[in-house]
């Protein structure tokens, strides 16, 4: 049996129309897209299948719009006897690999990150906070930007360490923009702000942590089946405690996402598989390892292709 590794994207990911495929191609997927809807008391799947593209942008509704497309797909290979190795997700997309590794239940999982949403909007008022990718300049010179500009009294902290050459930073409007325009005189080639409705994994979120924290607890978290790669440490977790307090912390802490690929490949796998809309977990572990087997099932043709790879012969 090969070894794959199961990747679930974060939010940025969504789009109208995520999930059509599938939904029109599985009754499960139509029981699971309803279901999701009881749960959360509104039509999340009108969202995702029809927009407005404004309002599934929200936190509070990309995030579980993401998760219940990645966990349809994952249910699709699961019912054919298809496992991964290990699981890991970018920020939100933790919360799908949680509940592909059977640490939490699929009603949990989506409550949880429709929450989590709400509480990320309340710490931070669109508007007030921002994120920008920077391009081309090494990770020790962003973190000394970041903190020079956080002394000086405007919070900017690095967020995501995705890739080789990009990096994310998240924090106020002003010190996202302080510190912008010194890594580009420091040598960044390129510094993109990103569309994006808060500043995720900064210190600004530590009010939603506490918020999130009592919300963790009225849930039951079980002990993975399989290693899940947690965002904070990039170190493979499976006791439920660990998980519990990395998720709190994850909302604040920087999403290692580089050092959790290079950890994954040396566990020998022979793919990764994105799960879930779009394809940006693709082209990141591309730019980690470029000989890297990678792909991404966000459709059913997608899906078909990597059944076939699967069975051919080692």
């Amino acid at each position: 049996m090969k070894k794959v590794a199961f990747l679930f994207p974060g939010q940025g990911s969504q789009s109208v129309g995520m999930g059509q495929d599938f939904y029109n191609s599985f009754d499960s997927v139509k029981k699971l897209y309803h279901q999701a809807n009881e749960v959360l008391g509104y039509k999340l799947t009108d969202l995702m299948l029809d927009g407005p593209s404004d309002e599934l942008t929200k936190t509070e509704n990309a995030q579980p719009a993401l998760l219940l497309n990645s966990a349809a797909i994952f249910d699709i290979l699961k019912e054919e006897g298809i496992k991964p190795a290990m699981v890991a997700g970018h920020s939100l997309g933790e919360y799908s690999a949680l509940y592909a590794a059977g640490a939490l239940s699929f009603e949990d999982a989506i409550q949880l990150v429709h929450k989590r949403g709400k509480y990320m909007e309340k710490a931070v008022p669109t508007g007030q906070g921002t994120m920008a990718a920077v391009l081309g300049v090494d990770a020790d010179v962003i973190e000394e930007v970041t903190q020079d500009v956080s002394n000086q009294g405007e919070t900017v902290n690095v967020a995501n360490y995705n890739c080789p050459g990009q990096i994310v930073i998240s924090g106020t409007v002003a010190g996202v923009e302080q510190a912008s325009e010194i890594l580009k005189e420091r040598g960044a080639k390129r510094v993109l702000p990103l569309n994006v409705s808060g500043p995720f994994h900064s210190d600004l979120m530590k009010p939603a942590s506490e918020d999130f924290k009592n919300e963790l607890g009225h849930v039951k978290i079980n002990d993975a089946d399989i290693p899940v790669y947690a965002n904070v440490t990039a170190e493979a977790v499976q006791h439920s405690n660990e998980i519990e307090k990395l998720l709190v912390e994850q909302l604040y802490s920087p999403v290692q996402f580089t050092q959790t690929i290079e950890n994954i490949l040396k566990e020998n796998v022979d793919a990764f598989v994105e799960i879930g809309n779009g394809k940006v977990l693709s082209g990141l572990v591309k730019k980690v390892h470029r000989r890297a087997k990678i792909f991404t099932i966000n459709e059913v043709e997608a899906l078909e292709s990597f059944k076939s790879w699967l069975k051919e012969e080692e």
